[in-house]
């Protein structure tokens, strides 16, 4: 196989792993605020013969970086076939993943690439994507976006058919799924597999000769397929990166559907049913939080539909206050949907510090204690004698929200009204977002005065799922509202964390295994 271990021969000694916890990743914000959401995975693809398409996935995945910030890695392949993969992965930020010479090296037609956030398995170079392993129909590589409920009764059946792993994540069990399916054709391995898969998946896969985007049946998570000039195409978890890749978005992946790119057919693209169902789920707080404001899914630009839940938000919970602040950059949309309806001026009063999720360099006692000092600043001048209200996405544990009122009030905040543009969070995702556990929620033991009290705001609303439903302007049984009120859309099981495939009974995982395959 092409396998390229540039990426790999680092990783004993890379910055992300530390003696107190070799899992430490200092690009995820987790680990200095506590209270964000972590967003999952971001896929791309693309088919264009005579491009240069590794660099044209860097740059996509560059547009997706807001997806996952741990590793990030991109497989290639000629359009002729007869030459193997070449993959190259590594830990940390796209533009620290890849120089000059490995996209050099990483020549072809067609390519995948992915950027990742651990959602299932830990931090570490062995978990890394896109997967490669043989099939019947030569090699294949896969990306994946989204977490699979049952990986580990998968695992169990394909270690029972004799597949060894080496990571301790369920997007190798998706790659070694298809690859071990029987099957004429890519499409018929994933027909059969696609109804082994529950949960949450879309995938962007390779063949020698093939680009594929597969998105599950209930369509979780978003997929798009766009057009380059030249005639080439692509696929992206997201909208956003066709911008930068200098492509248009054609249409969203439906729910279940395969899309194969191999330059046949119309365009190019040639589109299957997978797997029908009669129910669809796609996360709301992708259009709440995940996703980028200025991609578009379900034909929605987000920045808008943001601010329309704003506005609903407004209209729901007034305050007596003078100006409009937003928790910057997530809430800034809704913040300017909310003062526009609420007749309020939007005033920019805290200042993001926008690299800080982005050190290697851990900060030391007396930083962390500062807390909310290190990723925010504010401007006294526009908060002094101020009633502010101040908008936010989401609470999740409500460690931040708290020094973010006090950091209001330390400069010159008279009162701090906090008004939440989605629901309360009271039940962790299983399918793809990294929550935590339910007993980490404040809304899942806390009334929404008790959650006030907590974090010393003045007064304190949520948006209704009835005005974010409003604000969505889509119907609602699209969605999947399990945060706010437990209706998985399949069956979950509540003690399976992000851990679980690392079980004792297994080997640890090396740093030094490059990629997953035989």
């Amino acid at each position: 196989m092409g396998y390229d271990t540039h990426g790999i021969s680092c990783a004993a000694s890379c910055a992300h792993h530390t003696p107190d916890n070799d899992d430490y990743c200092a690009t995820d914000d987790h680990h200095l605020t506590g209270d964000d959401l972590h967003e999952e995975c971001g896929i791309f693809g693309v088919y264009a013969p005579g491009a240069d398409v590794a660099r044209m996935t860097f740059f996509g995945l560059f547009a997706l970086q807001h997806r996952g910030q741990e590793s990030a890695g991109i497989a290639v392949s000629r359009a002729g076939g007869g030459v193997p993969l070449a993959v190259h992965r590594h830990m940390g930020l796209v533009s620290q993943a890849f120089t000059e010479d490995d996209l050099a090296r990483l020549r072809g037609d067609l390519a995948i690439g992915h950027t990742r956030y651990s959602t299932t398995g830990s931090s570490n170079i062995a978990n890394a994507s896109p997967f490669l392993t043989r099939s019947s129909l030569g090699e294949i590589a896969v990306a994946h976006n989204g977490n699979l409920t049952n990986a580990d009764r998968l695992r169990a059946e394909l270690e029972g058919e004799g597949e060894r792993f080496l990571a301790s994540t369920d997007s190798e069990i998706v790659a070694r799924l298809i690859g071990a399916a029987h099957g004429d054709t890519i499409i018929d391995k994933l027909r059969r597999v696609m109804p082994r898969m529950l949960g949450a998946y879309s995938l962007t896969i390779i063949t020698p000769t093939q680009v594929i985007g597969v998105r599950d049946p209930l369509g979780v998570r978003p997929l798009s397929l766009g057009r380059l000039p030249d005639g080439g195409n692509v696929i992206a978890s997201e909208s956003c990166a066709f911008t930068t890749v200098g492509a248009e978005l054609v249409r969203d992946i439906e729910p279940g559907e395969i899309v194969l790119i191999d330059g046949i057919g119309a365009d190019g693209v040639r589109s299957f049913v997978g797997q029908e169902s009669q129910r669809h789920a796609s996360c709301v707080f992708e259009l709440i939080y995940l996703a980028r404001p200025d991609s578009k899914i379900g034909g929605q630009r987000l920045h808008l539909a943001r601010q329309r839940m704003g506005a609903e938000l407004a209209r729901e919970a007034p305050a007596y206050a003078d100006i409009v602040v937003a928790a910057p950059d997530s809430a800034t949309p809704a913040a300017l949907g909310y003062a526009r309806e609420s007749g309020l001026p939007y005033v920019e009063a805290l200042i993001k510090n926008r690299y800080i999720g982005r050190t290697f360099i851990q900060p030391d006692q007396r930083l962390r204690e500062l807390g909310v000092g290190l990723k925010f600043n504010a401007l006294p001048e526009a908060l002094a004698g101020q009633r502010v209200v101040l908008v936010e996405d989401s609470i999740v544990r409500g460690t931040t929200s708290r020094p973010l009122i006090e950091l209001l009030r330390k400069n010159g905040a008279t009162e701090v009204h906090m008004r939440v543009h989605s629901p309360p969070m009271q039940w962790p995702c299983y399918l793809g977002v990294d929550t935590g556990r339910r007993s980490e929620l404040i809304a899942a033991h806390k009334s929404v005065e008790e959650i006030r009290e907590y974090i010393g705001a003045d007064s304190l609303a949520y948006l209704s799922e009835e005005g974010l439903t409003r604000a969505l302007q889509l119907p609602r049984n699209e969605f999947c509202f399990a945060c706010f009120n437990g209706d998985y859309p399949v069956s979950v099981q509540m003690e399976f964390d992000k851990l679980t495939l690392e079980s004792a009974n297994r080997a640890p995982l090396r740093a030094d295994m490059a990629v997953s395959g035989d």
